[in-house]
């Protein structure tokens, strides 16, 4: 290998393992050359190479920087143990994995694509603040969080009609933590949890974390959780709560009708069962008008409502929030004994991004990109994929849920995919039943581009050739 390659693999290897991220300067042409022991002339054909391949850019006068989006290599990856000799964790940890390497189409990342925020100019009001020391401090930090932050939650609420106060409100390390609050606040170890099948894997752990039980509910591709399936479970076990997503749920993406909340409400209400609703994708809905929360249903503060703005806004923060109802108190003080506090800058950022930066435009704008990033994957599905397969009809959100025919086994699909760098979730994620065996999840976050729609077509090649296979 030319020794100016070496150079070159070495610093992809640091941008790879986001030593170096996007936008972060790169050494400069004599750092690099007394670092790596070799001559300027060998650095300056390295970093050719590399802006050659759009890994880094120049800027006069300034120095190499880190594009803001890696291409995909699309080399094969290595071979990894069969995907239905994993247990569903070790499933779930290996398609994170497969996620993480570098040049992997996530087409089955739980995650939006981080590209599609407006992190840089929240970033520049977090840092913005060591110059403004009256806007925070410790006490800041404590539960239930930053008074500005919940006052922009409690207006953006008014959106949808609901008053909430500020004081309802308990800032989180993220939904997941929300929802882990909740949960302490309202069962104990070894009390069991309703639950959606198929639904989004992280609640169920969530619910084992705890030392809980996990009871699964039958739930509809377009309407969410079955409530003759929930009365059902009702009468046979002792269920202390139930968990669910009621706006464009993962990974059908079905909403709840409003009928059917209010309907649910009541259903828990006369038990005095309480509700915790994950809330986190609210806010990308493709109709004119966003869905209710079943919070909006609550008379009874039987409903733990939990968000963030991880879906929406700031991936990369973790703050969310609970509105926990009759349970405020306990979430609040069980916040203070779990984290103690979070810390005030990231909540401050988002309240200023929300109070004086086009929060409104940016949400305009994230909800018709992934409207139209649907559109783009429902035809290409239509186009490549086998015949008989099924797409899912989401209202928001950024997943499809797909039922490939009976004669393709997602779990070899995945295996197949793996190896041409291609990530996709199989359906084993979404159950603990075993089932779902012909259905997987595609993530659309991601700009469309000829390299993703072509993933895509590879994916239902795949398919197409594990349905020929068959006797």
């Amino acid at each position: 290998m030319k020794l100016y390659v070496t150079v070159a693999t070495r610093i992809r290897a640091l941008i790879d393992e986001s030593v170096l991220r996007p936008g972060d300067k790169v050494f400069s042409v004599r750092e690099a050359s007394l670092k790596y022991k070799v001559s300027i002339s060998t650095v300056i054909k390295a970093y050719e190479l590399l802006e050659q391949e759009g890994v880094i850019y120049s800027h006069p006068q300034s120095g190499y920087y880190v594009s803001q989006r890696q291409p995909p290599s699309r080399k094969p990856h290595a071979a990894a143990a069969p995907a239905r000799q994993l247990t569903q964790v070790e499933l779930v940890l290996s398609t994170l994995r497969s996620i993480r390497e570098s040049g992997t189409i996530p087409l089955g990342s739980p995650f939006p694509d981080a590209q599609l925020f407006p992190v840089k100019k929240i970033r520049n009001y977090e840092n913005a603040l060591n110059a403004d020391n009256g806007d925070w401090g410790v006490l800041n930090d404590l539960p239930p969080g930053n008074e500005s932050l919940r006052q922009q939650i409690a207006k953006r609420y008014l959106d949808v009609g609901m008053d909430v106060s500020p004081r309802d409100i308990v800032i989180t390390h993220g939904a997941t933590e929300a929802i882990s609050l909740c949960l302490q606040a309202v069962a104990k170890a070894g009390d069991t949890i309703a639950v959606e099948a198929p639904g989004y894997y992280a609640l169920a752990n969530a619910v084992e974390r705890m030392g809980m039980k996990v009871a699964e509910v039958r739930t509809h591709p377009e309407e969410g959780m079955e409530l003759d399936a929930l009365q059902a479970l009702m009468e046979n076990v002792q269920i202390a709560a139930v968990l669910l997503t009621a706006n464009f749920q993962n990974p059908q993406g079905s909403v709840m009708p409003d009928a059917k909340k209010q309907a649910l409400v009541n259903l828990l209400a006369a038990k005095r069962i309480p509700l915790i609703e994950d809330d986190v994708y609210q806010e990308l809905y493709f109709a004119d008008a966003p869905p209710l929360p079943i919070k909006a249903y609550d008379k009874d503060g039987l409903v733990l409502h939990c968000a963030s703005f991880s879906k929406s806004l700031a991936p990369g923060y973790q703050v969310g929030w609970a509105l926990p109802g009759q349970y405020r108190e306990k979430v609040e003080k069980l916040m203070f004994l779990n984290s103690l506090s979070i810390p005030s800058a990231p909540q401050i950022a988002i309240a200023k991004f929300m109070k004086r930066s086009s929060h409104a435009l940016h949400l305009r704008h994230l909800r018709h990109m992934l409207k139209s990033n649907y559109v783009l994957i429902k035809a290409a599905v239509e186009a490549h994929f086998p015949a008989g397969t099924r797409i899912s009809h989401p209202g928001g959100g950024y997943v499809v849920w797909l039922e490939l025919p009976v004669g393709v086994d997602a779990l070899d699909l995945y295996g197949l995919c793996i190896a041409k760098g291609i990530s996709i979730a199989p359906g084993a994620l979404f159950s603990r039943r075993g089932e779902l065996r012909n259905f997987i999840r595609l993530n659309f976050s991601h700009p469309w581009t000829p390299t993703i729609e072509q993933a895509v077509k590879e994916v239902g090649t795949l398919a197409r050739g594990l349905l020929a296979a068959q006797p």
